[in-house]
């Protein structure tokens, strides 16, 4: 049976994201060797999919040509998880079921991987094979959703807070920004990519913000019931943080989680077909 286009795309990026290490002019005993190691280790590949999901919908042709944006977009996370892993973070060993590379390596090398990740994201997007319009609002879009609109300054809040209890929307506010406007804005590419509507474009990154306020109460769970064998990476950190779990008790976060879930799969009834099937084929494991 022929593989769906959305599906063989999908495959058809990983193959590109395994094969695309940078050359880097070092002599440096591993560096290069470790600058992708986390990348090669595996992963859901989530976002970039979320995006890859949006262009094969709206805009099938350029599917290829969206494969540096979404590669982009998994160098971003995957920088923010490696910073988050660091003994000043969440001193985390364990990652997509390998060692974290500061148990690897060190701690300093850890650092800079993750910053010339995050630098590296923003080479890829210039060096997309798309409109140089185009090409600067995923850069704005981006850089705001990793940055001190979103990721960083959920992950500042998120840390400055340990130890001490907050209310339920604050909570609320550090998880939108920690983790939901990066998923938001994987869809919100797609869509700019694939120049659909401003009003559909903003339906999709609504939709998204609540995608991810769903898929961060699934981790405040998992970090609560799942062991590091399970989940793949180091659990049970979230013992002095505001979490879900933490605020609300287990039974109630999943209420929580189980809500946001309806909604998500209701509101996927709003999108065309082709964009239906292809979010479903994508969130079938995760809902």
């Amino acid at each position: 049976m022929e593989l769906n286009f959305y599906k063989k795309t999908c495959l058809e990026f990983e193959n590109f994201l395994l094969h695309s290490a940078p050359k880097i002019q070092t002599f440096h005993p591993y560096f290069e060797t470790a600058f992708w190691e986390m990348m090669l280790s595996g992963g859901k590949r989530f976002r970039p999919k979320l995006l890859l999901a949006v262009v094969c919908a709206i805009s099938p042709i350029l599917s290829k040509n969206a494969f540096l944006p979404a590669l982009a977009i998994e160098c971003l996370h995957t920088y923010s998880l490696i910073h988050d892993d660091l003994p000043s973070m969440d001193n985390a060993s364990l990652r997509r079921g390998h060692p974290t590379l500061h148990t690897l390596y060190d701690e300093s090398t850890a650092i800079l991987i993750g910053d010339g990740l995050n630098t590296y994201t923003f080479y890829l997007l210039s060096k997309a094979r798309l409109d140089n319009g185009v090409k600067i609002k995923l850069i704005e879009e981006l850089s705001k959703a990793g940055g001190i609109d979103g990721m960083v300054i959920g992950q500042a809040m998120d840390c400055y807070f340990e130890n001490q209890k907050l209310q339920i929307d604050r909570l609320k506010e550090i998880h939108l920004n920690k983790t939901a406007k990066l998923i938001a804005t994987s869809l919100k590419m797609g869509a700019i990519i694939g120049n659909l509507s401003k009003e559909l474009t903003e339906k999709i990154y609504i939709f998204g913000l609540e995608l991810g306020l769903y898929f961060q109460i699934q981790d405040d769970i998992i970090d609560t019931t799942q062991s590091e064998n399970q989940a793949l990476k180091t659990t049970r950190q979230d013992n002095n943080k505001n979490s879900y779990v933490n605020l609300l008790g287990l039974e109630e976060a999943k209420n929580n989680a189980n809500g946001l879930k309806k909604n998500i799969v209701n509101n996927l009834t709003y999108f065309e077909k082709s964009l239906q099937q292809n979010l479903k084929i994508l969130l079938e494991d995760y809902l």
